[in-house]
């Protein structure tokens, strides 16, 4: 296990070039079906829950971070990662399938408390402030990286006062962007300029701001920070990873307490029985990221 100041990296899939790529705001796409049948209790959750059998629903989703849901290099009208593969396995579960809706991360849970989606997986951070807009289902433990130019001119150790003076890019509404903020008054305190945000609104624009000079460190999910890394090894480098106080959640709507209900059991099903270990493998993601489904409700 990471300290909050460092560890060790983590290993992570090949960062595939092609979802560097604009995709729509909006719109849908088709996607590969789960690696693996539900499992066998999920017949029984079916008759439990029989409200969603037969349904199509809308995942509304962020499609720019590999391994967990990225746009098919090989098919750009499909999604593929992880987050992908196990809200398949979620509707095979429960007896639903699932389309696609691309909208900025900022974006995920309006759109779910608009009712222009019905679920959110998409590797996002359940925090108390999200979950006042939906309510989460965890699912998988967080470990951050911070992404730097090559070299680390800044001598950048963690997120700390380290990154004072530093240009900071960050996706809007990551949970990022607070911890970064409030490094201002810490710096300010010790006589040293503030570090600047840069708002952008996909992990691939962030990672273009430190190639391009503009920034001078990205933090985000460490999977997709190696991915970076591995894909620019003369241009990036990690400088550490660092733990966060956080899990990641699949939302849902506040007024929907059965459907929570349903998909948090269909979670359980997938990580008893071992899939949810497999697709962490399958997608060469961590497998200290694996935890028991737990649940995050805010009123």
């Amino acid at each position: 296990m990471q300290n909050w100041l460092g560890g060790e990296a983590r290993a992570s899939l090949p960062w595939r070039r092609a979802v560097l790529g604009a995709v729509a705001a909006t719109g849908f796409l088709a996607t590969i079906g789960a690696a693996q049948a539900a499992p066998a209790a999920c017949a029984a959750l079916q008759e439990k829950y029989p409200d969603w059998k037969g349904k199509t629903l809308v995942n509304a989703i962020n499609p720019h971070t590999p391994g967990y849901e990225a746009i098919d290099p090989k098919d750009p009208s499909k999604y593929v990662g992880f987050d992908i593969d196990l809200g398949e396995e979620i509707g095979e579960c429960l007896g639903f399938k699932l389309t696609y809706k691309a909208v900025t991360f900022a974006a995920l849970l309006t759109t779910l408390a608009s009712g222009q989606a019905d679920i959110v997986i998409s590797d996002i951070y359940a925090t108390e402030e999200r979950a006042k807009a939906g309510d989460f289902i965890t699912y998988s433990k967080v470990f951050d990286g911070v992404l730097v130019a090559k070299g680390n001119p800044k001598k950048i150790t963690g997120i700390n006062t380290s990154m004072c003076g530093a240009a900071a890019a960050e996706n809007t509404g990551y949970v990022e962007v607070p911890l970064i903020q409030a490094l201002m008054p810490q710096c300010k305190a010790e006589g040293k300029p503030e570090p600047t945000l840069q708002l952008y609104d996909n992990n691939a624009n962030c990672i273009q701001a430190i190639l391009a000079g503009r920034a001078d460190t990205y933090v985000n999910d460490v999977n997709t920070v190696d991915n970076a890394v591995k894909a620019y090894p003369d241009k990036l480098e990690k400088a550490i990873a660092v733990t966060i106080p956080y899990s990641v959640g699949i939302a849902v709507p506040k007024d929907k307490p059965k459907f929570r209900e349903a998909v948090h059991a269909a979670v359980m099903e997938i990580y008893k029985s071992g899939d949810q270990a497999a697709l962490l493998k399958k997608w060469e993601l961590d497998p200290n990221n694996l935890m028991e489904p737990g649940l995050l409700m805010v009123k």
